[in-house]
């Protein structure tokens, strides 16, 4: 038998070892995804309840990763203990960088003069698109090896849940618009056959986190398609936030698919509670009477 004194050095025997025995350990899928527990709930949020594109949460996951062996501490972490709408403003700065690194890498560093505030108030150093464009090389390279060796293995099953879920929404509503054609957007005076009170939706928002116009629209037309006809926000004054509003959907089709048997919907939209729920009017418009309103929004 061989001695240990042959070696010239015992840390080589322990690295040996210490590799034979790594060599030996096989991780299971199951195993690995547990390990990553945390990412997995991030992006389940990012997804799910934020409505965020599954391919691009992905990349968002990946650059958060890439900072925590970057010297940036617990970045997911930080982001999973915040509220929701915060954490979609992270997602939002998380896309400023990832464009950042596909941008001219001759631009000058005057020009990035866009901050990224929610992300450096998590972080114990000093962080901003100025440290993505100087460090650009080694963060896509950094960046794409955490998707091939992190995020593939962790989170690809949740991706494609989120795209067949998207998928399936989309379908739903492309079927029921096919199933009853004479609603549908193209075909001129179609909406007048359903009165806009039978395919009006009563939306509210939650005080102190303000949902734009462009926000709701942008929302169903990313889960749902070119569905609706006009928006309705309650009128207030400047910089005053409306907490409710009506939504004139084409076909009565889409408050069906949005309620799901249920009376009353709840949504995320960029991280802010929208709840939804079939517009009851008090009295029956004549006709003529103009259902749109001065503050109507109508969706082009």
């Amino acid at each position: 038998m061989q001695k240990l004194s042959t070696f010239s050095d015992t840390s080589v025997f322990k690295t040996m070892c210490g590799v034979m025995a790594a060599s030996s350990l096989i991780i299971t899928p199951e195993e690995f995804k547990l390990f990553h527990d945390m990412d997995r709930r991030l992006y389940i949020i990012l997804t799910n309840d934020l409505w965020r594109d599954p391919l691009e949460s992905m990349r968002i996951m990946a650059l958060w990763l890439w900072l925590e062996r970057s010297s940036f501490s617990h970045v997911v972490k930080k982001v999973s203990s915040l509220p929701q709408f915060l954490i979609n403003e992270l997602a939002d700065e998380a896309v400023a960088c990832l464009n950042c690194l596909t941008t001219n890498p001759f631009l000058p560093l005057s020009e990035l003069n866009y901050d990224i505030p929610m992300t450096q108030s998590l972080m114990d150093n000093e962080i901003s698109l100025h440290y993505f464009h100087q460090n650009r090389l080694t963060a896509i390279q950094g960046i794409a090896k955490v998707i091939n060796d992190v995020c593939a293995r962790a989170l690809t099953d949740l991706m494609q849940q989120a795209i067949e879920r998207n998928n399936a929404a989309r379908t739903q509503m492309l079927i029921s618009t096919l199933v009853q054609p004479s609603f549908d957007r193209p075909r001129i005076g179609a909406q007048d056959q359903v009165h806009p009170d039978d395919r009006t939706m009563f939306v509210t928002f939650s005080k102190g986190y303000p949902v734009g116009a462009r926000e709701i629209q942008d929302f169903f037309t990313r889960i749902y398609g070119d569905c609706v006809e006009s928006l309705h926000m309650q009128e207030v004054l400047p910089g005053e936030q409306s907490l409710f509003a009506r939504i004139v959907f084409y076909s009565p089709n889409s408050i069906d698919l949005i309620l799901n048997g249920v009376g009353k919907a709840k949504f995320t939209i960029n991280g802010k509670h929208v709840w939804m729920r079939k517009f009851v009017p008090k009295r029956r418009s004549s006709p003529q009477a103009d259902m749109l309103g001065a503050s109507a929004l109508p969706m082009l």
